[in-house]
């Protein structure tokens, strides 16, 4: 099996990375592993290779960048073919507020990882994918965007647009036997929400998640959200009227902004 695998350095990409190579047989497994930090790449690919015998190639880039997600799309496919399964897994997370000059960049960062990184990290791939006559195609999306919530408005509205992004795909993709997977996180214990200063419920470990995550895709699900637990909070809040949503909302701690 091939698997190329964006955000690899930290958090749900790193934990993605170790549950696919634990899950293959020794030597089976090819994992291209792609992040912007080359020394903590280095180590994460280091550990795989070690502790479970896969074969690891890394690429140090920026998925705001085209070129550097073309450059290592091409070098993994004139390697190894094309991969069985693509996992756009970037993905940041600042508090915003659109009253402040000085948040536009990190609006613009949110949108240019978290939406166009997406599509950045596919386009490589999906010619070499349709001729091998299919694959899978992961995006990491979030709870966070079924709603629009306060103080987080870049990053619910990125991950609303890479929700409705990954559904266009899918439906493109249907007869070219592509299958394109949405996982929407629910809380996870990451760098990303580490500094988050609100309960979390059902907040799960990473290893947890990305156990959970691998089950999802290897069954070819349309959708899912992780934990289970969360599509029922989500679902409720979508159904909420908006003059409730709005009282409940209004007065939550919200994530802080990072100056």
């Amino acid at each position: 099996m091939k698997v190329f695998l964006t955000g690899a350095s930290s958090g749900i990409g790193v934990a993605l990375a170790r549950a696919y190579a634990a899950s293959a047989a020794p030597g089976s497994l090819t994992l291209g592993l792609f992040a912007r930090r080359q020394e903590a790449l280095l180590e994460v690919a280091g550990e795989i290779a070690t502790a479970y015998g896969q074969k690891v190639v890394t690429y140090i880039g920026d998925v705001r960048v085209p070129a550097d997600l073309q450059h290592a799309g091409a070098e993994f496919l004139s390697r190894f073919g094309a991969p069985d399964i693509v996992i756009a897994n970037a993905g940041v997370s600042r508090g915003t507020l659109t009253e402040y000059a000085e948040d536009l960049p990190a609006f613009a960062a949110v949108f240019e990882t978290n939406v166009l990184g997406m599509v950045h990290t596919f386009q490589p791939f999906l010619a070499a994918m349709r001729a091998a006559g299919g694959g899978t195609l992961v995006g990491i999306a979030s709870v966070a965007g079924f709603r629009g919530l306060p103080g987080s408005g870049a990053y619910s509205a990125s991950k609303a647009a890479a929700i409705s992004y990954l559904e266009s795909l899918r439906v493109e993709e249907r007869a070219q036997g592509i299958k394109v997977v949405t996982l929407c996180p629910g809380y996870i214990a990451t760098p990303l929400t580490a500094k988050n200063p609100y309960k979390m419920p059902f907040l799960l470990q990473p290893d947890d998640a990305a156990a959970r995550m691998l089950r999802v895709i290897a069954a070819g699900r349309k959708f899912a959200v992780v934990p289970w637990q969360m599509a029922i909070v989500g679902r409720l809040l979508r159904c909420l009227p908006r003059w409730i949503y709005d009282r409940v909302l209004a007065g939550k701690k919200r994530k802080p902004r990072v100056p």
